[in-house]
């Protein structure tokens, strides 16, 4: 299995797993807040409260009550303790507290001052705190899900007053109402990023990684019921989860590495990242070290790490340097559509379970701007440059077989008259030098427009070639090759053309044996051409226009021509190695 297949078709299935997980919990879980309760007695108390949970830790949610004549006034936070004794839960009054009483005639504005004076209590009501609820709905009400509740201190409800201030109040601060609105949008958001990509909206370096982008984009929306279940199970989930989704992303910004040393240092840190991202969930999601939302902070960051990096290394190997005309553009296009990619994943989590809800829009607003000033006018101008290019090759070739015919058609046919004649003549000498001149002109001819490359293929096509450049290197060249089926006709032509600059620089700078591999498939060709010669300077393929090696540069040319990879290096025990790669797109 191709390795492309392979990282879609994960990318794909860990998508549909985080579209279930999320759904799932969307419609049967329920937001654990961490307190457990039980009946004691006529009252219902705290038994525990898990030190993993919200409600455990100050500001995600705990404030004190000043229960007042009117209502509640919040002031300065507390924590809920086990033992404290439950007040109201779920919006249910369980106890009744003391509270003034006013049924004095309402006090008359004075006239001097114009204020209105403070309404006198003449009771209160109830003495004591007084059970709001019959004694046998204690049990059940204990056994709900806590969605909210105010808990007192056993101590302070003994002594409490109208005037007391020491109750403690909790809400679940996230609900599963609004959850299937976020998982929604993850879903749709994963469909139209896919089609965008796939159908080349976003150009053709981002239509192969079409599936691993939409799905770590998509993940942390379509994640984050589980990331809010509110349990060690909910976040050891979602912390191996999410950064399972950004990998395949990962693996397809690696593979767009140059370097080897980049590659290597891209999959470490993607590795590294996403274990660490697990590590916080799973490891640390029941010791209380971190509170819930710091640990999912710290996962977003983590879990945006793992592409954020090796986009950053691949959009570097994709930069202009030594490049000319449109191949300069299309460097810069690809390696800010990489660096693109790999970014988005990390905005869209923290916009998700972040603590910035806006930073995925502002930044999908950033690329829109920045594609409509600077992308598509490069784009204009790679289009152009490549126009221009595939122009001139077309009509290269045309002047060659235009050449080539009027050769054929005129010199040569005078050249055999001539030999005739001569033969006629009895003039052996003049007749073998006009021969030899008539042989010369028919490998020109050959080199100019070559019928067996579009009758036979370039395989017999290469044949013809080193058998040829075998009687001028003065050395064995030899052709290993394996044809499954033939590319197109463009392809082929190209691929006789790096052979043919290939074969000509080995002759001409390097040293037999040489060496020609050509391997052929359904969709994919190779060609790779060795000498033995010292090899050619470090550098000399990316320096190539301004040094006048314009052979190298025509290389390069044709394989740009047909999307194909040109490597051109120098072996480290000496001798120059040319390897040209197609694939079908």
């Amino acid at each position: 299995m191709k390795t492309t297949t392979w990282i879609n078709r994960s990318a794909i299935a860990l998508a549909l797993l985080a579209a279930v997980l999320g759904i799932g919990v969307t419609a049967f879980g329920h937001r654990d807040s961490g307190v457990r309760l039980e009946v004691r007695g006529n009252n219902i108390v705290i038994a525990d409260v898990l030190p993993w949970s919200g409600a455990a830790t100050l500001g995600t949610g705990v404030r004190v009550w000043r229960v007042m004549p009117f209502g509640a006034e919040q002031v300065p936070q507390g924590t809920l303790q086990p033992g404290m004794i439950v007040a109201s839960l779920n919006s249910r009054t369980i106890l009744r507290l003391p509270v003034y009483v006013y049924d004095a005639p309402a006090p008359t504005q004075d006239p001097v001052t114009l204020e209105w004076p403070d309404p006198a209590p003449t009771s209160v009501d109830p003495a004591t705190p007084t059970l709001a609820v019959p004694e046998a709905e204690l049990q059940q009400l204990a056994a709900e899900p806590v969605m909210s509740l105010v808990a007192i201190d056993a101590a302070d409800l003994a002594a409490w007053t109208p005037d007391s201030t020491a109750g403690v109040g909790w809400a679940v601060p996230w609900q599963f109402d609004g959850a299937i609105i976020g998982w929604t949008v993850g879903l749709l958001g994963f469909l139209f990023a896919a089609w965008w990509l796939i159908f080349g909206r976003a150009g053709e370096a981002l239509r192969p990684m079409a599936w691993p982008v939409a799905t770590a984009v998509a993940a942390p929306l379509m994640l984050w019921p589980v990331a809010s279940f509110g349990s060690p199970v909910g976040l050891a989930v979602f912390s191996i989860m999410l950064p399972a989704c950004m990998l395949p992303l990962a693996a397809a910004l690696v593979r767009a590495v140059e370097s080897r040393p980049n590659r290597i240092l891209a999959l470490g840190v993607a590795i590294a990242s996403a274990l660490s991202a697990a590590a916080v969930g799973a490891l640390l999601s029941g010791d209380g070290f971190l509170a819930l939302m710091d640990q999912i902070l710290v996962i977003s960051l983590l879990a945006g790490a793992v592409t954020f990096v090796p986009a950053l290394l691949a959009a570097g190997a994709s930069r202009a340097r030594g490049a000319e005309g449109g191949e300069a553009e299309r460097r810069v296009l690809a390696g800010a559509g990489l660096a693109a990619a790999g970014a988005t994943p990390f905005f869209a989590v923290q916009s998700a379970i972040g603590p910035f809800p806006v930073a995925l829009p502002l930044w999908l607003l950033a690329l829109a701007v920045a594609s409509r000033v600077t992308v598509r006018p490069l784009a204009r101008l790679t289009t152009r440059a490549h126009t221009q290019r595939d122009l001139i090759v077309a009509a290269t070739e045309a002047e060659r077989a235009r050449v080539a015919a009027d050769i054929h058609d005129d010199a040569l046919q005078e050249l055999t008259l001539l030999v005739r004649r001569l033969d006629a003549a009895g003039d052996t000498e003049g007749a073998e030098i006009a021969r030899g001149v008539s042989e010369r002109l028919r490998a020109i001819c050959g080199d100019l427009r070559l019928p067996i490359l579009d009758d036979l293929g370039v395989g017999p096509a290469l044949d013809w070639l080193v058998l040829r450049m075998e009687r001028i290197a003065g050395g064995p060249v030899v052709l290993d090759r394996a044809e499954g089926a033939r590319p197109p006709a463009d392809v082929e032509l190209a691929i006789f053309r790096v052979a043919q600059e290939a074969l000509a620089n080995a002759v001409k700078h390097g040293a037999t044996p040489i060496t020609v591999r050509y391997r052929s498939s359904e969709g994919s060709a190779s060609l790779a051409v060795d000498d033995s010669g010292a090899g050619i300077d470090a550098g000399a393929a990316e320096k190539a226009a301004g040094d006048g090696r314009f052979g190298l540069l025509n290389m390069a040319q044709r394989a740009e021509a047909i999307g194909a990879i040109l490597d051109v290096r120098r072996w480290p025990a000496g001798g120059t190695h040319v390897q040209l790669e197609w694939r079908a797109k």
